[in-house]
Order: C-alpha cells, then structure tokens, then sequence
C-alpha cells in the first residue's frame, strides 16, 4: 500500500486507466508528499465592456468602435497601491470567494504595427515579447508562459501541459493566431483539446474504451480493493470523485446527442452554434479540473473562445439566439447591456472552476485553488476600442501561499502585463530576472 501515490492509476480490463486525487490516509503511510503547485489560465477573447468590469468606471461614457488602438491612452481610476475589491456588476459573481481573489488593474501590453488587433492579443497574450524582438515572424510572438513554466514544474507528470479550447466551430476562417494562446515558440503552436470526447480520452483512456462499458465500470472493481485502505473522509472523497467522473460522461453523452439532433435540422448557423455555451464550458473545465486535481498535469490553458470570428455561440439563458461576440463588440453603444451580460456569463464560468477547485481538499487540508494561481485574462482592455491598455485580470488562488489574496492592486503607470507574468514564474519556482518585455515583478503579489 505504501507504494501507491497521488499519480497511481487504477487499470481496469479494455486497457482504460483513471489517476487518482490525492488522500490523507496515503499521505499518512508517506506516499503522498506536499501538494504541488499549478499554473492555469483562462483566456476569454474580444476584452470587457469597461464600465460593467472595472472599480470606478460606472459612469464612464461608453466608447465608439475605433479600430485604431493609438487613438487610446490607458486608463487610470485609481492610485497605485493595495485597494479593497468592488465587486462590480460584472465581477459579481466573483464575491462568493472574495478573500482568495486578487484584481489586479493598469497592466499595460505594446501593439506591433503591422500585425492584426485581436490575433496579436490572443496569440501574444502568453508570450509578451517586446515589439520587433522576433525577426523571424510579423508576430512579437515567443515561447509562451505556460511552456516555460511547464519546464520546470511539468517534467514529472504525464502531461507537461494541456491545452483546453472551447471553440467547437469548425468553419475557420481566421488564422491559427485568432484561435490559440499556448506556443511551444515562434511559429509552433500547442494546439488545443476541443472536442470533449477526447479529451477524456485522452487523460483517462490508454486505448479505446469499450463499447457499452464506460470508464468507471472499468475501474471500479480494482478500485474496490484500494478503497477499503482508505478513511473515513477520503472513502468520501473517492466517492465524490467518482461521481464527478461520471457527471462529465453523462454530460458529453447529452452534448453528443444534442449536436447530433441539431445536424438534422435546417438552419442557418452550424450546428455548434445551438449547443448551450455555458454546459460546454463548464464541462470542458471540469476536464481541466480533473486533470490538475490528479495530478496528470501541474499547467494549463482555458480559451473560452476565439478572437474576432464571427461564428455564433448560444449563451443560454441571455439570448433566444445564438450571436456573435465580436460583432457586437464593434456596436458597443447599441449592444452594451448585451456584451454586459456576456461579460458577466465568462466571469460566471470562472468563478465556477475556482469554486470547484475551492472545493477539492488536498492531502494538507488545503485546497486545489490554494495550490493554484488560476488566472482570468484577456488581450483586450476593450473590445470596442481594440485598446491594449489596462487589461481585466482577475487571479484566484495563491500558488501554495506564494501570492497576495483578497485585495484589489492597482498597478503605477505603464506596468507591463508580462511583470505580472514573471511574478508567477517567480511563485512557482522559477528563477528568472527578466520574461519578454517585463520591467520587474510585481513585488506587493508575492506573499
């Protein structure tokens, strides 16, 4: 018994394979050593109505489209320091896990003349390389954040990282820079997991799974045995896990099924463009979830969506039909209670996984999100200035007590948004002077 760990795996016949999260009773016998430390970020595309996200902005005018990103110089509400969090309408749901947030404000990127608004904000968002830095591309576009954190933290789990993308459309029309944030380096990118069905199969299946035979049936009887070592409070939390695994097979089954039926109707917007937004997400970030809880990576990314395509998405419960995103980012004044509740619909999708990662007790007691810097961000101060100025980022969690929580920090002018990138290399480990175009850490951050 004092052989198994966190990262053991449960095979079952059919060859399917399932990690375990960690348990105290292990940890007891020595097996399980101190949780470790995750990166994760949540990319959502096209930036924020300003007035809705940002403390102190309620009654700024709402912008006009402006495509020219010089025309916008940042915006400043608020002197640089520590500041309590105002939970605006858009952070809202947020407030529920008030003291493990910070709000971080005034991050500042440089646009590269020559190259487009919104792929350079996607694709740029991880790398932040100095303008004109990289000669071999138009994009001031490196190794990305994730990868270089990965490096160092990644080498002992079965994935180094793993990159979630919940843009189910298949009707490209933009370049591989609208749709992707994670970069093994210039030109090479990670491409990402998007189809639910496998990426479960990819984290829990070492062949295909049987037919007629799910995952858990697979495993549960070898499970069994493990089980009866267990305690009280960790035979719970074997079965909470269990269930959850069988929730996202339930789930992606009614997906399969919905989009299935859709493809038999006539009309206008492909299929994709019915199946509910938020049940989507949401099961594509229990995926990552699981993931980080056992262990099978310590890095990820989340992008919600792509940039600038127009193809539509069904937000259930704010709209009869599905709409565009960016097509309404670009008639904000017509359409801003609308991108306000999109606004406020991402933050809901975040505040989701960082409550269910908040939930996750580690071997210490801690929590998943303790452990974990889980970062909302977005290339875009606004989406209809296109300004690269003073962009939303919310973190959740402290990667295992390394960050500053509970507080709103307003950065001092012209802060770069890869200062903040290279305080969280530092948290997790890394010893780094300088990440693309940094200046320094962000030294308040670091607890």
């Amino acid at each position: 018994m004092s052989t198994l760990s966190r990262r053991s795996f449960l095979r079952g016949a059919g060859g399917a394979a399932l990690a375990l999260p960690s348990f105290e009773s292990l940890a007891a016998l020595g097996a399980a050593a101190s949780p470790a430390q995750r990166l994760a970020v949540f990319y959502v595309p096209i930036g924020v109505v300003r007035s809705g996200f940002f403390p102190g902005e309620a009654d700024s005018a709402t912008p006009a489209f402006s495509g020219d990103i010089k025309e916008h110089p940042p915006v400043r509400e608020m002197p640089p320091g520590f500041h309590p969090i105002e939970f605006t309408p858009t952070l809202a749901p947020l407030e529920r896990m008030k003291q493990k947030l910070t709000l971080v404000t005034g991050l500042d990127r440089t646009f590269q003349n020559g190259t487009d608004v919104h792929a350079q904000c996607a694709s740029c968002f991880l790398s932040s390389a100095a303008p004109y830095s990289i000669k071999s591309s138009a994009w001031p576009l490196d190794r990305s954040l994730d990868h270089i954190v990965a490096d160092e933290i990644g080498g002992t789990t079965p994935f180094r990282t793993l990159e979630f993308s919940c843009n189910s459309h298949k009707d490209n029309l933009e370049s591989i820079y609208f749709d992707n944030i994670s970069w093994y380096g210039t030109g090479h990118v990670a491409p990402s997991i998007r189809d639910p069905r496998k990426a479960y199969q990819r984290l829990f299946g070492t062949q295909e799974i049987q037919t007629y035979r799910n995952i858990t049936d697979l495993v549960l009887e070898d499970a069994r045995s493990m089980k009866r070592h267990l305690g009280y409070a960790d035979r719970q939390k074997f079965g909470e896990y269990f269930d959850s695994v069988r929730t996202i097979e339930e789930q992606m089954d009614k997906l399969e099924r919905m989009k299935g039926e859709l493809a038999d109707v006539s009309i206008e917007e492909p299929p994709e463009a019915h199946l509910p937004r938020g049940e989507y997400i949401r099961l594509m970030g229990d995926l990552m979830v699981v993931a980080l809880q056992t262990g099978l990576t310590r890095v990820t990314t989340f992008m919600v969506g792509p940039e600038r395509w127009n193809t539509p998405f069904m937000f259930e419960g704010l709209f009869d039909q599905p709409r565009s995103h960016h097509q309404m980012s670009h008639n904000q004044k017509k359409f801003t209670e609308d991108l306000l509740q999109v606004d406020r619909f991402h933050v809901e999708q975040f505040a989701h996984l960082a409550e269910k990662m908040d939930g996750i007790t580690e071997a210490d007691g801690t929590s998943l999100l303790d452990n974990t810097l889980f970062t909302y961000g977005s290339g875009l101060g606004d989406g209809a200035t296109h300004q690269y100025n003073d962009l939303p980022v919310v973190v959740a969690g402290s990667g295992g007590g390394k960050f500053t929580t509970g507080q709103h920090l307003s950065c001092a002018d012209a802060t770069p948004l890869a200062n903040l990138w290279l305080t969280q290399a530092r948290a997790m480990g890394l010893d780094l002077d300088r990440f693309a175009d940094s200046t320094g850490p962000i030294s308040p951050l670091l607890a």
